[in-house]
């Protein structure tokens, strides 16, 4: 029994297909990521581009293909903030549907939030008995997830994401620093009134997360076993966003780890991961491949 899970996102559309092993674990078979920003411009428009509605479609036409060859058996389609959001959602979501083969769920903020605990439950079970937070930062929204270690003792999503903030605030290349000190306000304003443990552990989650990793660890090709379970000390998370920020886009998308088409907006999910350590006061965050894909591919498969 083949499950196939498509994260229809703000940046990123991911595909995960997984089948149960002898022990009723979910195997990855294929797990793949493709740009659409099906965000882009949306802060501002309130709408879908014709251009980044275009692209999607287009990744979703590769995704049908891939099903195919694989021969899965269900289908499970999310989509997140871009599509929570915008006013002409229907525009993409209907040719999508039937490319797809399948409906678009478009989940609330708690429902992602629950879908990466989970996951990140599932990846450390190590962890049970151990407060920590979990921080998924997306394109458009970030979700934040406390535990004690034994049940989720608060769960919210944020709208602040690594495009839309981006977007908004970083109009200089390299950024001036007037933009970084209103995109450290924007995201301190934002967290300011959110109930939030003191001094736990952040497990982070989503592509800013894992390039992050992959560029500490200087990965040639990228490799989700390396990063996941990769500890980073607060005053390294906050090195590496200073180093990014100082650079140009062109030379940040040259750097050993870096996802190309991560290059333009990494500066402010980079933000939003070292201001939440700030305001948990965070002694390190854990790295984790494992996202909401993941989370509904426990509970489906």
């Amino acid at each position: 029994m083949r499950t196939a899970i498509i994260d229809i996102g703000t940046n990123t559309l991911l595909l995960l297909i997984v089948e149960r092993d002898a022990a009723g674990v979910p195997r990855p078979i294929v797990d793949l990521c493709r740009f659409g920003r099906l965000g882009q411009g949306l802060d501002a428009s309130g709408r879908l581009a014709d251009a980044a509605i275009e692209r999607s479609l287009g990744i979703c036409r590769e995704y049908a293909a891939v099903m195919a060859a694989h021969r899965v058996d269900r289908r499970a389609v999310i989509g997140t903030q871009a599509l929570r959001e915008a006013a002409n959602a229907r525009a993409f979501t209907g040719p999508a549907e039937a490319l797809l083969g399948a409906p678009i769920e478009i989940i609330a903020g708690p429902r992602e939030a629950e879908l990466a605990f989970g996951a990140v439950a599932a990846t450390f079970p190590e962890l049970r008995g151990t407060p920590y937070v979990v921080c998924d930062v997306g394109g458009g929204s970030t979700e934040l997830i406390a535990t004690d270690g034994t049940r989720v003792t608060s769960e919210v999503s944020v709208p602040i994401g690594a495009v839309r903030l981006a977007e908004r605030h970083l109009k200089s290349d390299p950024p001036a620093a007037g933009e970084l000190r209103a995109l450290s306000d924007d995201i301190d304003a934002r967290l300011a009134p959110l109930e939030l443990p003191t001094g736990a552990l952040v497990v982070a989650t989503a592509g800013t997360a894992t390039t992050l990793a992959a560029i500490e660890l200087g990965l040639a090709t990228y490799d989700p076993d390396k990063v996941t379970g990769l500890r980073l000390e607060a005053p390294a998370v906050q090195a590496l966003f200073d180093r990014l920020v100082a650079m140009t886009t062109a030379t940040r998308r040259a750097l050993p780890g870096m996802v190309p088409e991560r290059a333009d907006v990494l500066p402010a999910g980079a933000a939003i991961l070292a201001r939440v350590l700030a305001r948990i006061g965070a002694p390190a965050m854990i790295v984790c491949d494992r996202g909401i894909r993941w989370g509904l591919a426990h509970e489906r498969s």
